[in-house]
């Protein structure tokens, strides 16, 4: 027995060190500002970006992250997500308001996306927005009581390029995190205890897809909190417990991607078809170029939460805790 622990444990300690020196280090911290969380960021193009974060907290770069311009838009709700359909038009949530650009975000305006009263004596909170083209769009968070708890999900649908939304309800009542499209009729949304959602309707209705994970000690599946798909067949989930899912049938299975690192990853993005990178607590960040089958780690340069991530072929950026902001240098 003493042999098989010390062999297993010699095995243990390669595994890690392969995983954990095998990629390249090629992130720098690029902006600290310490004056809050930043949770998400998007892209534009290799000059054009944005982050966000608490307390309506936005800014924007057109020299690829140099210098950074403060905006002013009117909230102190958290900006939970940024999302541009193209260049002109773009779309952000924050708390129970949306905002819309269609100038390439020099100017945002909020939306009303759901009648007064509608949700009684609770609020919607949205999480994430995406479209399939300039018409069809879908928004995901959850519907909070007065004490701040979840009491059910929440999707709401366009097909007016985000101008009017009507609610469709779905097979849960557990928070919805995240959402992507793929075409005008696939989507997936991944939430809260291994739920995964699917739609082969442009988000017309959706059905669950058995996550194939194993429950805790108290009989709970991992939280799931983004999902990233390269096109109809290959995709990918990441979540809390060190959680990571791949498919390569349209979620029609999932299968677990083990790894030696065991803390909660936040987001998860592709560049192309082999080449990803996760992002997670503690600033860590993991990049695989096998098609997410194996996982190395890469040195942050921070230990802060990373809770928003941006992953394109020539560039890439991550933001965090602390006002933390990270670029990949390629």
């Amino acid at each position: 027995m003493a042999f098989i622990k010390k062999t297993s444990l010699f095995i243990f300690a390669i595994l890690l060190a392969v995983q954990i020196t095998g990629a390249q280090t090629n992130w720098k911290v690029n902006r600290a500002s310490g004056s809050g969380d930043l949770v998400t960021v998007y892209f534009t193009s290799a000059e054009k970006g944005w982050i966000a974060g608490d307390s309506g907290y936005l800014a924007w770069t057109t020299d690829g992250g140099r210098n950074w311009t403060k905006q002013d838009i009117g909230t102190t709700e958290i900006i939970n997500e940024i999302y541009f359909r193209n260049d002109d038009n773009g779309y952000l949530v924050a708390g129970k308001k949306m905002f819309i650009t269609r100038d390439g975000g020099r100017s945002w305006r909020e939306t009303q996306i759901y009648r007064t009263g509608e949700f009684g004596k609770n609020s919607p909170d949205f999480l994430s927005i995406r479209f399939a083209d300039k018409k069809r769009g879908i928004v995901i968070g959850s519907v909070l009581n007065r004490d701040g708890k979840v009491v059910d999900s929440l999707v709401m649908r366009t097909e007016d390029g985000g101008e009017t939304w009507q609610r469709v309800l779905v097979p849960s009542k557990k928070e919805l995190y995240h959402l992507d499209f793929v075409g005008s009729s696939r989507c997936w949304i991944a939430g809260d205890e291994g739920l995964i959602l699917f739609s082969d309707n442009g988000g017309a209705s959706f059905r669950t897809q058995k996550s194939n994970l194993r429950p805790n000690a108290e009989g709970k599946l991992p939280d799931l909190y983004n999902v990233d798909f390269r096109d109809e067949n290959e995709g990918y989930i990441v979540g809390s417990k060190g959680t990571i899912l791949r498919t390569e049938d349209g979620g029609a299975t999932w299968e677990s991607v083990k790894t030696v690192f065991p803390t909660t990853f936040l987001r998860v993005d592709f560049a192309d078809d082999k080449n990803g990178v996760i992002v997670g607590k503690e600033g860590t960040i993991l990049r695989s170029s096998d098609r997410g089958r194996t996982w190395t780690r890469q040195s942050s340069g921070t230990k802060e939460h990373l809770y928003g991530l941006f992953f394109a072929k020539k560039y890439g950026w991550a933001v965090g805790a602390n006002g933390v902001v990270i670029q990949n240098q390629r």
